[in-house]
């Protein structure tokens, strides 16, 4: 059988397991929260708090929009034409068009292209931020956060290229089966590294102080059956006045991290109802499940890329002989980016299912129904949401429940229960 046989039945292979794990790990039963409910919860929710939320969300849009817009033209641009060969070839030429310059630079030249001419949009959403009092950081800061990140992606992002094309002169026709183990092995890897690595270069994380609160979170995580290494408080503040927590990282790595923020503005038992929701997440295993889903996902992709890559009249289009040389990386970058578009509802439906079981486990360990519905109402202030946006965008993008479906299942919780 030929490489491109076996590289079929690999990508019919990887799609099923993708399917079965999802299936098996994606918690599709959702608590109830019953549409009645979730009326009543926004008409419970001050006029005004309803109506700043919903204005700054319409303030973000346009800004979203357009950088999203501009980045998948951008990004058809370079792939399906000349000229992102063109790029690779003049960032490769200083160092003689040597093939790693041309993997590494002009790799990066293409990913950071897209960034810069996004950048005004961002800039612009920072302003919204700064004018609904969201934001705390300073242009310096919002810049050398910005700087930061570049460094990460850039480092990450050069490993990423100069093994891949390494590994393409190594195999050049079984490069896709390496490729695909590769990149479901660093899926891994970096669920592991990232919060341990990553994170402390954007964040400086404290152990909670000792008292009454940490003894709380602590005795909670052992009552219920969840090994966390450490409860950390993040100085969030420093940029956002948003409230949030959330667990990271996988085994030794695991820890619960508390934005300083949620400490200053929520009660305790306020933020007992949040963590608990956060180890509902370690309890279900879920950065586990997405881990799988992702490297699983990582793997298909790469196969499916070799496939759809080697098309005649996409080459043609791009001006390259292979998709497997360092020149057509900008029509690997389109592919991948119409890809993202088309899986983003599939992966917000995903992670609203896994959000709404953390739900179910806060409300069933802390047995308070009341305080988890104040929580909701609490983050939905603070952090300016819309508690029932537009359907469109709740379906197309939305990584949660909204509130008012977090408020319903919190009252159907409680006539459940009796509470």
């Amino acid at each position: 059988m030929t490489p491109r046989g076996w590289a079929v039945l690999s990508l019919a292979g990887l799609a099923v397991a993708l399917v079965v794990a999802v299936v098996l790990l994606v918690p599709w039963g959702r608590p109830p929260a019953p549409r009645a409910d979730q009326l009543a919860a926004l008409r419970s929710l001050p006029v005004d708090q309803v109506a700043r939320g919903r204005a700054f969300h319409d303030a973000l849009r346009p800004a979203g929009w357009s950088a999203l817009a501009v980045g998948l033209v951008v990004a058809l641009l370079l792939g399906l034409t000349p000229l992102g060969g063109r790029l690779v070839e003049l960032a490769g030429r200083p160092f003689g068009g040597h093939w790693v310059a041309q993997a590494v630079l002009g790799g990066l030249a293409v990913m950071f292209l897209a960034d810069l001419l996004t950048l005004p949009f961002s800039a612009w959403r920072r302003t919204v931020l700064v004018r609904y009092g969201l934001s705390t950081q300073g242009w310096g800061g919002w810049a050398v956060d910005l700087l930061k990140s570049y460094a990460v992606s850039a480092v990450i992002g050069a490993l990423v290229l100069l093994g891949f094309y390494t590994v393409v002169r190594l195999a050049p026709r079984w490069w896709w089966a390496f490729g695909a183990a590769g990149a479901a092995a660093l899926v891994v890897v970096l669920s592991f590294v990232l919060p341990v690595l990553v994170e402390p270069v954007f964040n400086r994380f404290t152990p909670m102080e000792p008292g009454p609160l940490r003894t709380e979170l602590t005795s909670m995580a052992a009552r219920d059956g969840v090994p966390v290494r450490d409860v950390l408080v993040a100085d969030a503040s420093r940029r956002t006045r948003a409230v949030n927590a959330y667990v990271s990282g996988l085994g030794p790595t695991r820890r619960v991290v508390v934005y300083d923020t949620l400490l200053r503005e929520a009660e305790p038992a306020e933020v007992t109802s949040v963590v608990a929701h956060e180890l509902g997440h370690a309890k279900d295993r879920d950065v586990w499940t997405g881990t799988v889903l992702g490297a699983l996902g990582a793997a298909a992709a790469v196969v499916a890329l070799y496939l759809v890559g080697s098309w005649t009249p996409l080459l043609r289009l791009a001006g390259v002989d292979s998709i497997a040389q360092p020149r057509a990386f900008p029509l690997l970058i389109a592919l991948v980016t119409v890809a993202g578009l088309l899986a983003t509802p599939v992966q917000a439906l995903v992670s609203r299912r896994v959000e709404a079981r953390a739900d179910a486990h806060a409300l069933a360990l802390t047995g308070d129904p009341t305080t988890f519905e104040a929580m909701q109402r609490r983050l939905a202030g603070v952090n300016l949401s819309d508690p029932d946006p537009p359907r469109w965008e709740y379906l197309w993008s939305a990584s949660h429940p909204s509130t008012v479906e977090r408020m319903a299942a919190a009252r159907a919780y409680a006539r459940e229960t009796g509470r």
